[in-house]
């Protein structure tokens, strides 16, 4: 285990240093190219991973073949389809890494045996369920239903590693407008004032 993942576990305040070493057994690093998939949309979701480098979008996938961006995660964040980790049950999503990307996973049987073994596992898990929440209530409260320079504008100014390391497409498909709406959304705002 890295000593990213290490620091992440400490500052969660809830596991001992024994607690964090023995948990360390049950995830394994696994490295992704950019393109390659985390997870599977309709494949039971196996794995909840921790990003200690590199980044992964989560999408599904539309009848014409659109991918439609829910969710980016990035370093020292977790990513699965959390839902159906927890059920066991063909995921609603796939998770594929946009970067190189070095993630340590554990498998559903392995958590299983942590928590049942390290009961402050539990509050790690409930903080990482919550974070999710409140990404999505920001995400709906922020995006839905608003002008694109409106959404564009929100991303630079609360999320700018976004527009830093998202391609103009992904991008887009978040924000749930087309690549040339987000386009004219940055030349509105980026464009010098004429006087």
């Amino acid at each position: 285990m890295t000593d990213v993942f290490e620091n992440y576990l400490s500052s969660t305040g809830g596991l001992t240093a024994e607690e964090i070493n023995f948990s360390a057994q049950f995830f394994k690093p696994v490295r992704l190219k950019k393109g390659d998939f985390f997870i599977h949309e309709n494949e039971i979701c196996r794995y909840i991973g921790f990003i200690t480098n590199g980044a992964v979008k989560a999408y599904n996938t539309d009848e014409e073949g659109k991918e439609n961006i829910t969710c980016f995660k990035f370093e020292n964040e977790f990513a699965t389809s959390f839902q159906e980790f927890v059920t066991q049950e063909k995921s609603g999503r796939s998770i594929r890494a946009i970067e190189d990307s070095i993630i340590y996973r554990i498998n559903y049987p392995d958590y299983q045996h942590l928590l049942a073994q390290v009961t402050a596992w539990n509050g790690v898990i409930k903080s990482i369920m919550e974070q999710e929440y409140i990404q999505k209530e920001r995400y709906l409260l922020n995006y839905n239903n608003k002008p694109a320079v409106d959404k564009y504008r929100h991303v630079l100014s609360s999320q700018p590693m976004l527009v830093q390391r998202i391609t103009t497409q992904d991008l887009a498909s978040y924000l749930g407008i087309t690549p040339r709406s987000l386009t004219r959304a940055k030349g509105q705002i980026h464009k010098p004032n004429v006087l």
